[in-house]
């Protein structure tokens, strides 16, 4: 069974490529999704736009969105094709485009329609095929949410995130993270009653130290915004979740992602496209909001090297791994800073 312990949601127009390859530099572990990608855009679409990434980042998963059992099989296999670990099923986005479109959580009251599906994927592919649902749809009842595991298991789905809140249709997406209450205690649960299925847990869990606790009774945590909030909230999961010797500084992270960027740069990608997912990179510590600023104004690989420059100096070296210092010794700065100047 694949490792599900820790991972990070599908969060539309945050967890692009760029985004997964700097989570990638914090943690090697932690298990990372796509966006959320309709069916129709994989099989009509610029394959190579949506659907391409980074050897580093796995073990990664591509979270697919549609209600044709055809169409959605045949973007599995694509998934598949293109190197993917999982293929994932929205079955929790609540906003008015899924629900125009017939997918996400609105499909949840269509059961019959999601076996028809699951059955069709799994049959597609051989990479796992997991789902993503809320507990309920309009409010939630745990006899419901338990035959709906029931029912989706028997298509040979193994894996079950659940978000612990139930899906208002009438609500906008942020109220849908905020109004519905949370019921943890549902997915632990769930675990219990179906002790042979896999169940990571979704859903108003921001820290490490809040998804610990979890991990004693369900089989994984899937954390979201707060990481797209602060990056380094995933400093220490490789340390306390998987057992890995792996403590990144957030300078080592920046250092890497220069390089990406300037990869990246060759290919014809933007600078802004990448720099837009680092500037949480420094939250909360001297000089972020510099760091930010700098990025912000300037959006070009210049702007990142001066930033680098000039963050140096007030960060230090925060437990350099490959070099470490703990005195803070001048030429190992010196050298930082002659990293940015020389393009390294």
């Amino acid at each position: 069974m694949s490792d599900h312990r820790l991972s990070v949601a599908p969060m539309v127009d945050r967890t692009d490529r760029h985004f997964r390859y700097l989570v990638r530099q914090i943690s090697r572990k932690v298990r990372l999704y796509t966006e959320m990608t309709v069916d129709q855009a994989v099989l009509r679409g610029k394959a190579e736009r949506l659907l391409a990434f980074h050897p580093e980042e796995h073990p990664i998963a591509l979270q697919l969105a549609g209600s044709d059992p055809k169409s959605l099989a045949e973007a599995a296999r694509i998934g598949q094709a293109w190197g993917y670990d999982e293929v994932n099923l929205n079955l929790g986005c609540p906003s008015e485009k899924a629900q125009e479109g017939g997918f996400g959580a609105c499909l949840l009251l269509d059961p019959i329609r999601v076996r028809e599906i699951l059955k069709a994927m799994v049959e597609a592919v051989d990479i796992p095929v997991t789902v993503k649902l809320r507990l309920g749809v309009e409010g939630e009842s745990y006899p419901l949410l338990a035959r709906w595991v029931e029912a989706y298991g028997e298509t040979g789905v193994r894996v079950f995130i659940v978000h612990a809140r139930s899906a208002l249709l009438n609500l906008s997406t942020r109220k849908n993270r905020e109004v519905p209450p949370l019921r943890h205690d549902w997915v632990h649960r769930l675990k219990a009653d179906f002790p042979h299925l896999t169940f990571v847990l979704n859903g108003g869990v921001r820290t490490l130290e809040e998804a610990l606790p979890h991990l004693e009774k369900v089989d994984g945590v899937m954390m979201g915004r707060a990481v797209y909030e602060d990056p380094f909230v995933l400093a220490e999961a490789d340390r306390r979740v998987f057992g890995l010797a792996h403590r990144p500084s957030r300078l080592d992270v920046a250092r890497r992602m220069r390089l990406y960027l300037e990869a990246e740069a060759q290919k014809g990608t933007p600078p802004w496209a990448v720099l837009r997912h680092m500037l949480n990179l420094f939250r909360g510590q001297p000089g972020g909001r510099l760091w930010r600023r700098l990025l912000s104004e300037g959006r070009s690989l210049d702007a990142l090297d001066q930033a680098l420059g000039l963050l140096q100096e007030q960060v230090g070296q925060e437990g350099e791994e490959e070099h470490p210092d703990p005195k803070g010794n001048a030429a190992v700065k010196r050298a930082a800073l002659g990293f940015s100047r020389q393009g390294i």
